[in-house]
């Protein structure tokens, strides 16, 4: 079978780390079908391979029938969707997963790759973190030889994480130093990741096995905030929330998804919060897969100066 033959199937691949890992997967010649609820907002995906090598496709992981449409012919399968809305984590994780597994298993499809979190954990207090657990295990279940990947936090120029704190430093006197700012986190970048999916897609020595993906450094969550506020020039107070009330506020928050509005907080974000999210001792990870992370302070600089007073080459304000 030639590469240009071979066809993957990528769930949830116009998210912020999809579009990386579509464009690793288009640069090793795979063909790639990304399957989305709503392909028109995903048309920026195309240009990253040749012509017609990219194919969007209507798919709303919630309904088996568009699953198994987009699984026919498929050679391989990445699975990266995710969400943070409460109410969605059955839907969205366990149900997917189990639609997308079966799939697998009915058409003779063993190369998988399961995108889950660091922390994924059916006893932990995060209803995340148990859901994505129980994607895992349905996915073993029905695929035994498909590869998990664990990602820590995930940063990039379109993040989630990074970008949220450094807007909240351009708008607010203060920043929340969450449980007094002392849960550790190794951060990898977006395109580490997507490295790690094209390299567990396409090579069968992966096979069955689980890989835990942090960066380089270790960062506590004060430090990550003060690193934010050094490349914005910004002067914030770090205001301590202990973990109760923060997990008060996350709940009151998290009401908002009701009305379709993403929360600033919710309380199972707290909850995780309350873990170190940092690669566990002896858990295979960058290394075994032959990739060298990238670390938070080379990348973040390059877009983080949008939050500047004066633009990439103001100077910060003398002491």
């Amino acid at each position: 079978m030639t590469a240009s033959s071979r066809l993957v199937t990528v769930f949830g691949g116009s998210g912020f780390i999809g579009g990386q890992a579509v464009r690793e997967l288009a640069r090793l010649g795979w063909r790639i079908r990304v399957a989305v609820r709503k392909p028109n907002t995903a048309h920026d995906l195309r240009p990253l391979g040749d012509v017609g090598q990219i194919q969007l496709m209507r798919c709303d992981v919630t309904r088996q029938a568009d699953v198994e449409a987009a699984l026919r012919g498929a050679d391989a399968v990445v699975n990266l969707v995710g969400t943070f809305n409460t109410r969605r984590f059955q839907a969205m994780h366990v149900d997917a997963a189990r639609y997308i597994a079966e799939g697998c298993a009915a058409n003779g499809i063993t190369r998988l790759v399961q995108v889950s979190a660091n922390g994924a954990d059916a006893d932990s207090p995060s209803a995340y973190a148990r859901s994505k657990a129980e994607a895992e295990a349905i996915m073993r279940q029905h695929v035994p030889g498909a590869v998990i990947l664990r990602p820590s936090v995930v940063f990039g120029a379109e993040d989630d994480f990074l970008n949220r704190f450094a807007a909240m430093a351009s708008m607010s006197p203060a920043l929340p130093l969450i449980g007094g700012g002392n849960t550790r986190f190794q951060p990898v970048h977006v395109g580490d990741v997507a490295d790690a999916i094209a390299a567990a897609a396409t090579r069968p020595e992966f096979v069955g096995r689980t890989f835990v993906l942090g960066g380089p450094s270790i960062y506590s969550f004060r430090e990550i905030l003060e690193l934010i506020l050094r490349e914005t020039h910004r002067e914030k107070v770090l205001l301590p929330l202990p973990f109760p009330l923060a997990r008060a506020m996350g709940s009151v928050m998290q009401v908002s998804e009701l009305f379709g509005i993403a929360p600033p907080l919710t309380r199972d974000q707290v909850l995780m919060l309350q873990s170190d999210n940092v690669v566990p001792d002896g858990a295979e990870g960058f290394a075994a897969l032959g990739i060298m992370p990238t670390g938070m302070e080379v990348i973040a600089p390059s877009y983080l100066w949008l939050y500047r007073r004066g633009g990439q080459f103001a100077e910060p304000a003398a002491a």
